[in-house]
């Protein structure tokens, strides 16, 4: 009978060291830097300069409709009006006043011979603004006609025309006042034409 031999003695079993902590190294300039690592852009900056963008351009843009539709902002806004006129002398425009035929109006006239002058006619006409502003003066159109109601000779009349001294010298530009009325009175030499009957109206250019 073979005798057993003692196991040999194993040392106990060690728990694994745990691992070490490293410092990540910092990259050189040579190496290339992995895209988690990289800066983020600027964007804040970015978007500041886009806003400053569109806010610019939006006035810009504010700005033309303004100066294109200055009568109307004018007239909407007259605060606004020395400012306007301002502008409009660096851009070489004008802000001129409104012009609504439809509230103007020719409220009578009448053509008459001047008894103390042959061949002389006499015009008078009221011409009336019915807006609630002031408005431009209108061109005048005067025909005179025959027997037939044939237009004989035809006459565009321009405020400097028609509009009298005293008026013009406060200026034309001035235009005619709310509710205000304008007396028109002006003489023709008719010689040279047979004229019987006249048509009167009133325009913008």
């Amino acid at each position: 009978m073979t005798a057993v031999e003692p196991a040999a003695s194993r040392p106990p079993a060690r728990a694994p060291a745990p691992p070490a902590w490293t410092v990540p190294r910092e990259p050189t300039k040579s190496e290339p830097v992995p895209e988690f690592m990289e800066d983020e852009p600027p964007r804040s900056r970015l978007r500041f300069l886009w806003g400053f963008l569109a806010l610019v351009a939006l006035l810009g843009l504010a700005g033309q409709v303004v100066l294109y539709s200055r009568t109307e902002v004018a007239l909407l806004v007259p605060e606004l009006r020395p400012y306007l006129v301002a502008t409009c002398r660096v851009y070489g425009c004008s802000v001129r006043l409104p012009r609504r035929p439809e509230l103007m109006s020719i409220e009578s006239s009448d053509l008459q011979a001047d008894p103390g002058h042959e061949h002389l006619i006499v015009l008078n006409a009221v011409i009336r603004n019915r807006a609630a502003f002031p408005q431009e003066y209108p061109d005048l159109e005067l025909t005179l006609t025959d027997e037939n109601d044939q237009a004989v000779v035809r006459r565009v009349l321009v405020p400097t025309d028609y509009v009298a001294a005293a008026s013009r010298s406060r200026g034309v530009l001035n235009g005619i006042g709310p509710g205000a009325e304008v007396v028109v009175r002006l003489h023709f030499d008719t010689s040279r034409v047979r004229a019987t009957g006249y048509r009167l109206y009133l325009f913008f250019p």
